[in-house]
């Protein structure tokens, strides 16, 4: 009912805007690209390391039956970043190949592809190839006994047109390595968060910017998120970074978390009774008992039960975060099903601890720096705000924390690509959003 009242309730976005995103910067490009260049000794087919380094080697089929490649070596792979343009691919490949019997020839292929990235229909991102020049030349040879009939074979047999085609197959894996961006990641059991590209990226001297909005499904089920109060955009770095990567997540990000949780139900929270007095008639719990002779006729466990009377909202500020909640909390009794007596309004902040364990952010609610409560309805008659504190504020302080902190246990995935983890992480918290710098680690392979 919670989720059904949300999407008639909250506004819909009258625009979609980001509240998180990342800048891959010049030297987190380097890392993605690299990888060892190894020497194959093949057939008729060449092999070709892929533009990934976790990739297996491809086929270049741009040689004729009558040339045989004997050796394939990738000399130089270097992806360079062009601002306001996109990626610029450069791969030098060592040839050894077989023109005629009894003759072996070194040659030097060179191609130089321009890149770019944009948004499919599906709403993936997806790297193509916008221009490429491949070059071959003969590698100057120490023995000149070729002839001219066999020079002339060997260009022929190589096909330079179908170089380019092989190219954008090396982007195949890059691509799928894309597409997992976009996967749908598990908060609970019933919750679920995927961050949208929404636009293709922009690329400056500060590297490839990228905008995302997250989005959450709740039983398989869209939720609205409330509008962000402000735009958010990528803060530029102050100077060049030595980082591989940095994200960014606005206070609108951690708002809509909670926000979300809350409508899949994940904060309902059923409070153990005070410690000092866990039933109704007990004398700690005086003048109550005298107004509810009429209400329960024998002395019964008590319970308390809270429920957000407005959404949770997280505040940054410079090397701060807080978490401000608003709940009612209702206290009575759950034999046979739960009867309230006495509800209390309790509003709180909590400080926030923000960190970053492989590709997920550890969320947890530290001590209780500020808590209001007051009276919201009573079958009792009037209950002093002192007497409320007294009997209720210790056990609200510790397990309203506690039990957020259960659920945010596991983390929030970010937005990150398989096969790649973040390493050498910080967390910077400053007014209105949050940096998180990083390098890129690649994850050993399993298989």
């Amino acid at each position: 009912l919670s989720i059904l009242l949300s999407i008639l309730l909250v506004p819909a976005h009258a625009s979609r805007s980001p509240d998180c995103g990342g800048i891959l910067t010049p030297s987190g490009l380097s890392y993605s690209k690299s990888g060892p260049c190894t020497s194959h000794t093949v057939g008729r087919e060449g092999r070709q390391q892929h533009l990934s380094v976790r990739a297996a080697p491809r086929h270049l089929r741009f040689c004729s039956s009558r040339i045989q490649i004997n050796s394939v070596r990738v000399a130089e792979l270097d992806l360079s970043l062009i601002p306001d343009t996109g990626l610029q691919l450069s791969i030098e490949v060592d040839l050894g190949i077989t023109p005629a019997p009894s003759t072996t020839k070194a040659m030097r292929l060179s191609i130089l592809a321009d890149l770019h990235v944009e948004m499919n229909p599906e709403g993936n991102l997806e790297l193509v190839t916008s221009s490429c020049k491949p070059t071959v030349d003969e590698v100057p040879s120490t023995e000149e006994s070729e002839s001219k009939s066999s020079s002339s074979d060997l260009d022929k047999g190589i096909n330079v047109d179908k170089i380019c085609l092989e190219v954008s197959k090396l982007l195949l894996l890059p691509n799928e390595q894309l597409m997992s961006l976009t996967a749908q990641f598990p908060i609970t059991p019933s919750c679920q968060v995927q961050y949208v590209p929404l636009a293709a990226p922009m690329f400056s001297q500060q590297g490839v910017i990228i905008s995302l909005q997250m989005t959450f499904q709740v039983m398989g089920m869209a939720i609205p998120l409330p509008v962000s109060p402000l735009p958010f955009s990528m803060p530029e770095p102050a100077s060049s970074s030595p980082s591989h990567l940095t994200l960014a997540f606005s206070e609108h990000f951690y708002t809509s978390l909670f926000f979300a949780l809350e409508m899949a139900g994940a904060f309902n929270m059923s409070i153990p009774p005070p410690a000092h007095c866990p039933r109704l008639l007990c004398p700690e719990i005086t003048p109550l008992p005298r107004q509810m002779g009429s209400l329960f006729q024998e002395d019964l466990p008590v319970m308390l039960q809270a429920v957000f009377r407005s959404s949770p909202r997280v505040v940054l500020e410079e090397r701060k975060a807080a978490l401000k909640l608003f709940l009612t909390i209702h206290v009575g009794t759950d034999l046979p099903a739960f009867q309230s007596f006495l509800s209390v309004n309790v509003d709180m902040s909590a400080g926030l601890l923000l960190s970053v364990v492989d590709t997920r952010m550890m969320i947890s609610a530290a001590a209780i720096e500020d808590i209001e409560l007051s009276l919201a309805a009573s079958d009792v008659g009037p209950v002093p705000d002192a007497l409320l504190e007294e009997l209720f504020l210790p056990t609200i302080r510790e397990e309203v924390p506690a039990q957020i902190n259960v659920v945010l246990s596991e983390g929030v995935f970010l937005p990150h690509i398989s096969s790649f983890t973040y390493a050498d992480v910080s967390v910077l918290i400053h007014k209105d959003y949050v940096l998180v710098p990083c390098n890129l680690e690649l994850q050993a392979r399993t298989d």
